[in-house]
């Protein structure tokens, strides 16, 4: 799920939650050498630089804005090099992508919603920065990876889609959150490509004027809340499905770096800070704590592809990451009823005190591992 329409109820908490996840990026005053200041303002996107070399370019972002933003670096087509969402009013996050030469855009996009407002940018010389053996390894490893999520998903999505086609509530509930595991641990990759998440993975709140809702959210929405399945609900199963199936016949060419890796690790970090610890990704069914998850898991496993590379370079950061994985993990199981499979407790049992307890521990790892894209690239 991408952007999101803050609610009264919650905003701030999870404005608050925004800059605890953004980590060190806070305290860094983003001048470093070479870095892009980019400015982002409720009607504005001030680039610092619009010419740029080839390689690691390191974006310095500041909200100077009264909305959550977010950055992103854009191909001429809208798919994503590198972004950053959910950079809460007065805070700052840094932005590391590796970017060959050609013609982008930085778009800022305040309130996480619309088109954004852009910026072009050229950047000029060879190819992006060299890479050694151990990255372009980590590189092919995630690549199969996510083909292998998008793969092992379809199926599981036809068993949901066909029970909904079929009207039979009962077993469309039972097949929901399986159907989206995959997806969870893969998101930034699937978002990667700009139009098929808001076609499966947007909520209501978050519909862009005169979008038609459609995928897992509205059937999700038509199972709990409405308790039955119309001649609408029933058509849109196989259109989620075919939705699907363009994800996984299009995810293998992705373009995928160590830092996109990296950067995406982050960027998973964030959904549960900003949807799943809130309850309001999944605020019919209340299966959050299987995207919960599955979103650590996601974030785990681009760490590890990566982790004998950042050990190199900063030793502290990957033993912290080991711990902070191991303590958000361990505290996970406790709302796992059966540890061999997904099922978990259902969020609305889960109390104030128990939310912010996983709240902190999500925000004890997303503070190292906002550092780990710069661990990589030094």
């Amino acid at each position: 799920m991408r952007a999101v329409r803050l609610s009264v109820v919650t905003a701030a908490a999870t404005v608050a939650a925004l800059t605890a996840v953004t980590g060190c990026a806070e305290k860094s005053d983003g001048k470093g050498e070479g870095a892009v200041q980019v400015v982002a303002k409720d009607d504005a996107c001030d680039v610092s630089k619009t010419k740029l070399p080839a390689g690691h370019v390191e974006l310095a972002v500041e909200n100077k804005g009264s909305k959550v933003t977010e950055v992103y670096v854009l191909f001429p087509d809208d798919r994503i090099v590198a972004e950053r969402e959910n950079i809460g009013p007065g805070t700052k996050a840094t932005i590391t992508a590796e970017i060959k030469a050609g013609s982008y855009e930085i778009a800022c996009k305040p309130g996480m919603k619309g088109h954004g407002i852009r910026q072009k940018i050229e950047v000029s010389g060879g190819k992006a920065a060299k890479r050694s053996p151990e990255m372009d390894t980590a590189v092919a490893a995630y690549r199969t990876y996510v083909q292998a999520q998008a793969d092992e998903t379809l199926p599981k999505v036809k068993v949901f889609t066909d029970a909904v086609a079929a009207g039979d509530i009962e077993a469309a509930k039972k097949a929901y959150a399986d159907s989206r595991i995959g997806w969870e641990r893969t998101e930034p990759v699937a978002e990667s490509f700009g139009d098929i998440d808001p076609k499966v993975d947007v909520r209501e709140d978050g519909l862009e004027d005169g979008q038609k809702w459609t995928g897992w959210h509205r059937l999700e929405k038509a199972l709990w809340q409405d308790k039955k399945l119309g001649t609408e609900e029933k058509a849109l199963a196989p259109t989620l499905y075919k939705d699907l199936l363009d994800w996984q016949k299009r995810v293998g060419t992705a373009e995928i770096t160590p830092t996109s890796m990296a950067n995406g690790a982050k960027e998973l970090l964030d959904e549960v800070a900003t949807g799943k610890v809130t309850g309001e990704e999944e605020r019919y069914s209340h299966t959050d704590l299987v995207d919960f998850k599955a979103n650590v898991e996601g974030a785990e496993k681009s760490y590890q592809l990566l982790k004998a590379i950042a050990t190199k370079n900063d030793a502290a950061l990957t033993a912290s990451l080991d711990k902070q994985f191991a303590a958000l993990n361990t505290l996970l199981d406790k709302y796992r009823t059966d540890k061999s499979s997904y099922v978990f407790t259902s969020y609305e049992k889960v109390g104030k005190a128990d939310r912010k307890e996983l709240s902190d521990a999500v925000n004890a790892l997303a503070e190292p591992l906002s550092r780990l894209a710069a661990a990589v690239t030094k």
